[in-house]
């Protein structure tokens, strides 16, 4: 009698000549296609490049832990939020900026909460002679989405008049500086007769709104002013006691990432007084203005993660492109690696015809990376 073992065994040995026999006829053509030999191929080539994130984002996570001394700025309504990081640690985090300054921007922000709520009823057909140079009619055409004949606004603008009324009824219990004072009063009382105004007419247009912002501008400048005072005073003696207690040494390396949206990007406020306390001769690579989309749930860890990708960049820089100065800045700055070539081929003219003809063995400078250490290279 046949035991278990050799049914069992007998079984398995067929159904292996069977696929043998499946695998030699119909399935020999389907795996040796070219087809399949070319995406096995690709694949393989995409696995190189999927391990060296793998590899990268290793060497970043790693590195974080060892980032120092760094400051990181949130900008925020309150002036900016700091955080001191040494070896990847929170040292210190607050916000150094007199509430002053806050005070000062939200008065001043006025205009541009009654403009936030009248703009989609603007008359997107009349445009002032003055403004028409400088307002695109495209742009002003998509934000009068509602068009002058809706009156919607006229609840929201009631709601926020209340809001300012408010404010200002309680205006001397702040005790504010003087000239501070007046202007906040200038501005809450002057939005207080444009909001009646326009509520009583039913009826806006942008001469209206631009007679009102103008004749409150001077006091916004007020508050401007002091909102400035107010955050280079904060700033500079947080950025005073931070180097007192990190050392002149360490200091001399600091790198500073202030993080802000992108209405904000460029003369960043908190990037021109931070600069001042820094070593000047890193200034223009230890300063890092990160633009980001919206703020941050965490802006430290953020903060880190980009910073600790721009310091390996650093090293990897110089040494994956030792033969190559030029490719070395643009992998340690903003400028994409591919962006020289594509510049080069598009500002010579090229075409898809043209491109085709720069092949093997020629000797071409506008497709060889490291064409920047050599007079010529054959391309490769």
């Amino acid at each position: 009698m046949a035991t278990r073992r050799e049914v069992l065994g007998t079984a398995a040995a067929v159904g292996a000549a069977a696929a043998l026999s499946n695998f030699s006829t119909a399935g020999i053509a389907h795996a040796d296609s070219a087809a399949d030999r070319q995406k096995a191929a690709r694949d393989a080539m995409r696995a190189v490049n999927a391990g060296m994130r793998s590899n990268y984002a290793t060497l970043k996570a790693n590195l974080t832990q060892h980032l120092g001394p760094v400051i990181i700025v949130q900008n925020d309504s309150q002036g900016g939020t700091y955080t001191l990081v040494d070896n990847g640690q929170k040292i210190e985090q607050l916000q150094p900026v007199d509430e002053v300054f806050e005070l000062a921007k939200s008065i001043a922000h006025v205009p541009l909460g009654i403009f936030s709520v009248l703009a989609p009823y603007l008359d997107p057909n009349n445009i002032l002679p003055s403004q028409a140079k400088y307002i695109d009619p495209h742009d002003l055409k998509m934000v009068a989405f509602a068009g002058p004949r809706n009156t919607a606004w006229i609840t929201p603008l009631q709601d926020f008049g209340n809001t300012l009324d408010n404010a200002r009824r309680q205006l001397e219990e702040a005790r504010l500086p003087g000239d501070l004072h007046d202007s906040c009063a200038k501005i809450l009382e002057a939005a207080h007769e444009f909001i009646a105004h326009t509520v009583r007419a039913r009826a806006f247009d942008m001469k209206s709104y631009e007679d009102f912002s103008g004749s409150v501008y001077p006091s916004i400048r007020t508050n401007m002013y002091w909102a400035s005072k107010m955050q280079i005073s904060g700033v500079g003696n947080l950025m005073t006691r931070w180097r007192q207690q990190v050392g002149d040494d360490a200091w001399s390396g600091l790198y500073v990432v202030v993080l802000t949206l992108w209405t904000t990007y460029e003369l960043n406020q908190n990037s021109i007084i931070i600069k001042n306390f820094m070593n000047q001769e890193k200034v223009q690579t230890h300063l890092i203005d990160l633009m980001t989309a919206q703020i941050p749930t965490d802006a430290v860890a953020t903060a880190l993660d980009n910073l600790a990708r721009i310091v390996q960049d650093n090293i990897a820089a110089e040494m994956v492109f030792c033969a190559d100065q030029t490719t070395a800045d643009a992998l340690k700055g903003k400028q994409d690696l591919l962006s020289t070539e594509i510049l080069q081929l598009l500002g010579n003219g090229a075409t898809a015809g043209t491109a085709g003809a720069l092949t093997k063995g020629r000797t071409n400078q506008l497709v060889c990376p490291f064409h920047n250490r050599t007079a010529a290279t054959a391309a490769v």
